[in-house]
């Protein structure tokens, strides 16, 4: 007789398979009446926490491992690595880092979860993360890049900005040509007079693409940066060039994490939910290591956390 899955509860509750999970992991997400449901259902179809284990024994290591398709310490990336890895480790237990991937296959692990739009298709089961849906076969969990950019924009309208550029970056477990797509989308439908991307293709030019961008005679009034260095890159070169934040600029990170805390302003930024990723990720990868079709998910929608570095906008 075939276990049953997370999927089968999910099916039969009318949840998602996230809300399931939430539920028979006593995690916050989902209310105490659609726990009470889904903890029901799962008791009724005989689902047991060990199938995840017993699923995972029956590979050939019981390994999982998250590849990134470049080294962490480039880029900075520790704190959003952090709470990606809680997430996935919530369901699957400890996960093994690969830097970077090269070759097709890996036979150390039995599945693998894809950090990195550059990382390709391997030869065990595998769940790609951050960007929208990919080649067939490889089923992904992204974040909601749209959502993030209209929330992000539609707040510096609010605030009379109409001359916004974005400062794109490598950005984390995010997919570039989807977030400037919603980028673009975003602002053509919100009605911004000059909208632009600047690229900054590493951190370290940041600092001078955010220079370049703000020393013109009529400057853009915010700078949306994908990556919270490169956010902070943007204060230090409004700082030089005798430009108040926000009175004069305003700054937006895509990405908030503990640096955006300790910098004077402090950034407002958009928080994605990577732990809720994680743990989506690691769902969808349980289903493909025992024989079930998996589809693409997308998580919970980001929020904006607004801080000192955004205000309205001057002239």
């Amino acid at each position: 007789m075939k276990r049953p899955t997370i999927t089968d509860i999910a099916r039969e509750a009318g949840v998602s398979k996230g809300a399931v999970s939430y539920a028979l992991n006593g995690r916050p997400g989902v209310s105490e009446a659609t726990r009470e449901r889904i903890t029901e259902i799962a008791r009724r179809l005989g689902w047991s926490p060990s199938s995840t284990a017993r699923a995972l024994a029956g590979g050939r290591t019981g390994a999982i491992g998250l590849v990134l398709d470049r080294a962490p310490d480039v880029l900075g990336i520790e704190p959003f690595l952090v709470a990606l890895l809680e997430g996935v480790e919530r369901e699957l237990g400890p996960v093994s880092l690969l830097l970077p991937v090269r070759g097709p296959g890996h036979r150390k692990v039995d599945g693998l979860l894809l950090a990195g739009p550059r990382c390709p298709a391997p030869g065990v089961p595998a769940v790609r993360l951050g960007g929208p849906p990919g080649p067939p076969g490889v089923p992904s969990v992204w974040v909601d890049d749209a959502a993030a950019a209209a929330e992000v924009l539609g707040y510096l309208a609010a605030l009379g900005h109409r001359r916004v550029v974005r400062i794109a970056g490598p950005a984390v477990f995010a997919d570039p040509a989807a977030r400037a797509a919603a980028f673009t989308a975003a602002a053509a439908r919100m009605g911004f007079l000059a909208v632009g991307t600047a690229d900054a293709a590493t951190v370290e030019a940041g600092a001078g693409v955010a220079h370049r961008v703000l020393a013109v005679p009529r400057p853009p009034t915010a700078l949306v940066c994908d990556t919270d260095v490169l956010a902070v890159a943007a204060l230090a070169a409004a700082r030089e060039l005798g430009l108040a934040v926000p009175g004069d600029v305003s700054v937006v990170s895509w990405d908030d994490s503990p640096l955006c805390r300790l910098v004077r302003p402090a950034l407002t930024a958009v928080r994605r939910p990577l732990a809720e990723l994680g743990a989506l990720a690691a769902v969808v990868l349980r289903e493909l290591l025992v024989g079930e079709e998996a589809a693409d998910v997308c998580a919970p929608r980001p929020s904006l956390v607004t801080r000192g570095s955004t205000g309205p906008a001057r002239g």
